[in-house]
């Protein structure tokens, strides 16, 4: 994704503010969405219509676990922790104190790090041994305050971070959503959206994070950029102009004023060019995302 494209994408949100100013109405729909993304790339079986209903209603669903409708409830509370600013450090105290909001009587040592040794299934990388934990979370801690005060580049650091958080593992269970949660402060603290990261880009984020191992960080670096590129979309949509709401890729480019073709718009999504998002397997964008495209990549 074009950091052009991003950074004007950005400066258009913060045109409105910074998403620790907004409502907690305006944020609801992020709440839901980065919830159900979340747990669902991790089994949980709530469709978003479930999770919208749970979160907006207090609803309980019927015929799912309980744990599932656990999971929404108590992640949403844990990211509206976030989002206020309550917990805004990327330490290994605001990691445990996060594993226990979301996991708090679901899990026997929720707020603990584990205490066992652990494989991630389909990985070919060992985790740390349980004697390692502590003094490598320490390093993992160390570094990124060390990121933070060489003010290195907002993406790269974010790979870093998460990448070193998810490669010691350091809960039994509920490693990924503990460091998405901590990602997303990281991005909040300088000025982004949250960042949603949906079931459809599972395999894509779990091949990001195995390449990392022996290729580095740039597949994570660029996942991280594209993924963010759809979550300003779609909080813009909530809080910019006309030109900012989210539509059907036909509906979009009409209004842009572009000529580009639907399929075009469509491939240079799934390509990473194009900020969008797909809901109920259709792509969307805005027509000031194809704009901004139509400026910065038109001029190469």
């Amino acid at each position: 994704m074009d950091r052009n494209i991003l950074n004007k994408l950005r400066l258009r949100m913060l045109d409105r503010g910074t998403v620790r100013n907004f409502p907690e109405k305006t944020l609801q729909e992020s709440y839901i969405l980065n919830t159900w993304g979340t747990n669902a790339i991790e089994g949980n079986t709530l469709t978003l219509d479930e999770v919208t209903k749970v979160i907006e209603s207090g609803i309980t669903v019927p015929n799912r676990p309980v744990r599932d409708l656990q999971e929404t409830i108590q992640h949403s509370h844990a990211l509206a922790e976030v989002v206020s600013g309550r917990m805004s450090e990327v330490t290994m105290k605001c990691a445990l104190e996060l594993h226990d909001m979301i996991f708090h009587a679901i899990l026997t040592d929720a707020g603990l790090w584990r205490r066992v040794n652990v494989r991630i299934s389909g990985s070919r990388y060992s985790l740390p041994r349980v004697e390692k934990l502590i003094p490598l979370l320490q390093d993992w801690e160390k570094h990124y305050m060390a990121m933070e005060m060489n003010r290195e580049d907002v993406f790269s650091q974010a790979a870093e971070m998460h990448f070193g958080f998810e490669s010691i593992h350091p809960f039994s269970d509920g490693n990924g959503r503990v460091g998405r949660l901590l990602l997303n402060i990281h991005f909040l603290n300088h000025n982004w959206p949250l960042i949603n990261i949906l079931p459809q880009d599972r395999n894509s984020y779990l091949d990001a994070l195995e390449s990392a191992h022996n290729k580095g960080l740039g597949k994570l670096t660029d996942f991280l950029e594209i993924n963010m590129a759809s979550s300003l979309i779609f909080m813009l949509d909530k809080v910019g102009s006309e030109e900012d709401m989210l539509l059907t890729l036909d509906q979009a480019k009409k209004i842009s004023g572009t000529d580009y073709s639907t399929k075009y718009l469509a491939l240079r999504i799934q390509q990473g060019e194009l900020p969008g998002i797909r809901f109920n397997n259709r792509w969307m964008t805005s027509p000031a995302a194809i704009r901004l495209y139509s400026e910065i990549k038109g001029r190469e």
